[in-house]
């Protein structure tokens, strides 16, 4: 985990932790056919996020204990994964141009609320944790 713990506050009651993730990031972290259909393979990550909205993150892993419970998704994607459809529990931001300056700014958006993004990318990494986001990789969110 990265990040400057206890810079944010907690969420207000009955508002979850946020947890923006970086689809294109998270696809295609293994390699397992997704450059064939990337809006399938965003398809899939999208409906595997529906349990980490119901129930947190996993125990084992480098999340932040409060990111353990029910979190706000919001799934960003780009590129031909663009106009994905949400579903209940997930979120999806397709961004116009750049997946990491839309991350950057829905992470400052965020503002006193907790936030966790979820990418292996290292600049996109200092960006948001400059803000006072918080960061864990792609194996975070991955189906097991």
């Amino acid at each position: 985990m990265t990040g400057p713990a206890g810079d944010r506050e907690q969420s207000a009651p009955g508002t979850p932790p946020l947890l923006i993730v970086d689809g294109a990031n998270v696809v295609g972290s293994v390699p397992d056919g997704w450059w064939r259909d990337r809006p399938a393979a965003a398809a899939r990550l999208r409906d595997a996020l529906v349990a980490v909205a119901e129930r947190g993150l996993p125990d084992a892993g480098s999340a932040p204990e409060w990111a353990r419970g029910r979190l706000e998704v919001l799934l960003v994607v780009e590129g031909a994964a663009r106009g994905l459809a949400e579903v209940p529990g997930v979120r999806v931001a397709s961004a116009a141009g750049s997946g990491d300056d839309l991350i950057v700014r829905l992470a400052g958006e965020a503002g006193q609320r907790r936030c966790l993004v979820v990418t292996a990318d290292r600049e996109l990494r200092s960006r948001v944790v400059a803000l006072g986001a918080e960061v864990v990789g792609p194996r975070t969110v991955r189906p097991r």
